[in-house]
């Protein structure tokens, strides 16, 4: 089976701790700590990521880019990047997987994200001003 928006958001709505949103082809998706990840489908993948903070919030970029590449195992099934959003830079943290993916995966996927967003703040906050 493919995923397709319509299905992941009943699936992803069984979960009382979340609130999902349905906006501009892609869901939102809030947990109980305030943690807001956006899920969408691209081809045969689905991606969710979340803001992480500002590139203009880093006191040192290249310092904390080599941290994330010598600490990135450490962080499971999930991706650190950064996206342009309003012509602003930000770290995101994302993760991908296939929009065949058992319904389990995708739940495993989301949650393991919302723990990381929370370990990479932690880790990497001596990088920010």
């Amino acid at each position: 089976m493919t995923w397709d928006l319509n299905q992941l958001e009943a699936l992803l709505s069984e979960n009382h701790d979340l609130v999902v949103t349905n906006e501009n082809n892609c869901l939102l998706i809030a947990n109980s700590d305030g943690i807001d990840a956006w899920l969408a489908i691209s081809g045969e993948q689905i991606i969710i990521e979340t803001l992480l903070f500002a590139k203009s919030e880093v006191k040192n970029t290249a310092a904390l880019n080599e941290e994330i590449l010598k600490t990135h195992m450490l962080f499971p099934l999930t991706t650190v990047g950064l996206s342009q959003i309003g012509g602003e830079d930000y770290y995101t943290a994302f993760g991908s997987l296939s929009s065949q993916s058992k319904a389990e995966s995708i739940i495993i996927e989301l949650q393991t994200l919302f723990q990381n967003v929370e370990a990479f703040i932690d880790a990497y906050q001596i990088h920010l001003q």
